[in-house]
């Protein structure tokens, strides 16, 4: 069985599928190919259950984009296909597809019309596109395996000793914590935990970057973080996590992960805050 998922959004989004997708390729025994922006391909590349990733300009496709996304989705045989971008040029082209049966929240080319799972975990609000396809979504058993070479390198890499490993991962945007609140964090860690040790998160959007990010992450013992990808690589990989600027309503039930403060308030955090997150209060 093939089953086809079109994802539109950024790295976030995407990665917040990862545990629907393997549900779909485990329950129903699928090959799964995804239909995904560009800059996201090298993020399936981390999915073991992904037989290919299409990139796709969702919002300014051509029309030569759309005929090649027909080609390479009439070509193989699908028997399922889960739409997140529902719009008339995709509902023309699912129409015109063999898929027979076909997913989505609206549009005319949808056999199966279901209804979003508004809040919460955005990874498990995926059981709605799920539930018409009778496949079971439990989000938060799902974890990212890591190839051992690539942990093992992560491993060696991090600063020698016995404490444990804090990786900090900052976000590149706009209104993040302050550099400077980053940088001290360190010292003021130490001052109450002298064998900690502490890692820079690497940067890089590549097929090979993302398998080195997600190594690190997975080497490390604690996440803090406020960079979106990092925050949810953490959640894939179950490692404990305070993530600096989000609602902890959108993050699962779990021990050792909360969000703290807001992402419209991220400069008025302060370090004692952050320590006691961390349970260093």
């Amino acid at each position: 069985m093939r089953a086809l998922f079109l994802i539109p959004g950024g790295s976030s989004q995407q990665l917040q599928s990862f545990a629907a997708v393997a549900a779909v390729a485990d329950q129903l025994h699928a090959d799964v190919q995804v239909v995904c922006p560009l800059a996201a391909v090298p993020l399936w590349g981390l999915h073991p259950a992904v037989e290919r990733a299409m990139p796709f300009t969702y919002e300014q496709a051509t029309l030569a984009d759309w005929a090649n996304l027909m080609g390479s989705v009439r070509e193989p045989d699908f028997q399922v296909s889960l739409n997140l971008a529902p719009s008339r040029q995709m509902d023309l082209m699912l129409s015109m597809s063999h898929i027979p049966t076909r997913v989505a929240s609206s549009g005319f080319s949808a056999t199966e019309r279901i209804t979003p799972i508004e809040g919460g975990w955005a990874n498990q609000a995926f059981e709605a596109f799920l539930r018409p396809i009778g496949v079971r979504l439990e989000a938060d058993s799902f974890r990212l395996p890591i190839a051992p070479a690539d942990l093992e390198a992560a491993s060696a890499a991090l600063p020698s000793g016995d404490g444990p490993a804090l990786l900090l991962a900052p976000s590149a945007a706009g209104g993040d914590w302050p550099a400077q609140q980053w940088q001290d964090l360190p010292a003021q860690i130490r001052s109450k935990l002298p064998t900690l040790r502490t890692v820079r998160a690497l940067a890089g959007t590549g097929a090979g970057d993302m398998r080195k990010r997600a190594a690190q992450i997975a080497s490390a013992d604690v996440v803090l973080a406020s960079d979106p990808v990092a925050i949810e690589l953490a959640l894939l990989l179950g490692l404990p996590l305070v993530a600096l600027g989000r609602d902890p309503a959108s993050l699962p039930s779990r021990a050792g992960v909360q969000g703290l403060g807001s992402a419209a308030n991220l400069s008025q955090l302060g370090h004692a805050e952050v320590l006691a997150a961390l349970g260093l209060g």
